[in-house]
């Protein structure tokens, strides 16, 4: 039969194949630009997280003359027994919250903070009232000590602090779920330096006021725009609201070893902030993969002398005012190691850290919100903390001059409120 000369001819198998190579390579060509744009969407809404909150510490400072307190709530727990603020709590929390708890009617969340401060008897899961918040058999205003450690799993019995707030949470960010409580991946900035009395803030452990010796050493390092368990306001910012860093990004743990989201601590005082590159010059981190703290099966390296994640990571918890759970410096540049002393409830270098590339969202004091890289000038990451005990002091002025310029370079100056540094670069 004599084929018509107006039929089309279909394609061989040849040409078919072409056709998916190049339909193959066009698909790979657009993957990576596909999830470039996811992060940049991703990143964008991070960004715009912390306008919300940057918004909200303002709302509360205009609402009560004075930011969110760090480490602030209520007293001790006598009915569990407290008589130190390290102490778990059912009845009280031990003035371990958060400056976060306080601006969530600020950040839409007023049901939220309704079931803070009149929490009555739900508990997660429908669990029985732990101890002696059982004995009462009700929660007490504004919840238990939200750590998770010292009372086992009954901080999580309280739904507010194990429930997640997405204003909190960047989207770039997977980790989900126990062992943390509410995770949160903004943190407030304490500023360019520390010291071991930070543990306390300006108190002794038992809450009470604490002595002249702790004042000097408090007030000498206390150059942040937030406070420990003191109040602050935007009055105490004398280098000027939008030249201070006022909170910072920060990862959450995934139990990875991730040196930016698991803890290396030592075992003594005053000695990190007197050498913030310690942890770094004791050769724990693994030299193959520099992202990540040495293990045992690591080679060329040690592993640290303490190690803490899981519910001791960064981040795992939005309700603790603890260093590592909501707090940053601008010490260490961000995405370095987290490196403190003793315990994660106690003091040391807590810088932010973010899963974009390059550096982190930082919210400056009067709201604007920009982007540091990992390449920000940090001055001499040698140099002891400004109101550090340095063993002997180099100068008789060394550990108390409040006003001394910051050791650690444009990083430094932005996180010091009263350094008199001038910021000649533009971050926005």
């Amino acid at each position: 039969m004599v084929r018509s000369k107006g039929m089309s001819r279909g394609f061989t198998l040849v040409e078919l194949l072409v056709v998916i190579a190049i339909i193959g390579i066009l698909v790979g060509l657009l993957l990576p630009a596909v999830q470039a744009a996811r992060e940049a969407a991703r990143r964008m809404s991070c960004s715009n997280n912390f306008k919300q909150i940057g918004l909200a510490m303002h709302n509360y400072h205009s609402a009560y003359k004075e930011l969110p307190r760090q480490n602030g709530g209520t007293g001790l727990g006598i009915l569990d027994g407290c008589t130190q603020w390290w102490e778990g709590s059912t009845t009280t929390n031990n003035e371990e919250l958060s400056a976060f708890v306080g601006m969530m009617p600020f950040l839409e969340q007023q049901g939220l903070w309704d079931n803070i401060v009149q929490p009555g008897t739900r508990t997660l899961g429908g669990a029985a009232l732990p101890r002696a918040a059982g004995t009462l058999g009700h929660w007490t205003s504004m919840g238990p000590n939200p750590r998770l450690d010292r009372n086992g799993e009954e901080s999580r019995l309280f739904i507010p602090w194990s429930t997640e707030v997405a204003t909190l949470r960047c989207p770039s960010d997977p980790g989900q779920g126990a062992p943390a409580g509410g995770r949160t991946n903004y943190a407030v900035c304490l500023g360019d330096s520390y010291n071991q009395v930070w543990d306390n803030g300006m108190k002794n452990g038992d809450l009470t006021p604490g002595d002249a010796w702790r004042a000097k050493f408090f007030n000498a390092s206390d150059r942040g725009f937030f406070s420990r368990k003191k109040s602050t306001k935007f009055r105490d910012i004398l280098d000027g609201l939008s030249n201070t860093v006022a909170g910072g990004e920060i990862i959450t743990d995934l139990g990875d070893r991730d040196k930016r989201s698991a803890l290396a601590a030592v075992t003594q005082s005053w000695v990190v902030e007197n050498n913030p590159m310690y942890c770094v010059q004791q050769g724990w981190i693994d030299q193959e993969s520099p992202s990540f703290w040495c293990d045992v099966s690591s080679t060329g390296c040690t592993p640290p002398t303490r190690y803490m994640d899981g519910a001791a990571g960064r981040g795992m918890n939005w309700a603790w005012g603890a260093f590592t759970m909501t707090a940053m410096h601008t010490i260490r540049p961000p995405n370095s190691e987290m490196c403190e002393a003793h315990w994660y409830d106690n003091v040391g270098l807590c810088p932010p850290s973010s899963r974009h590339q390059g550096g982190v969202h930082i919210l400056m004091g009067d709201g604007a919100v920009t982007f540091i890289t990992d390449s920000i000038d940090a001055g001499t990451q040698t140099e002891p903390c400004i109101g550090s005990h340095s063993e002997p002091p180099r100068s008789p002025d060394e550990p108390w001059r409040v006003g001394k310029k910051s050791p650690y370079g444009v990083w430094g100056a932005l996180g010091s409120s009263r350094g008199k540094e001038t910021i000649e670069e533009s971050f926005n």
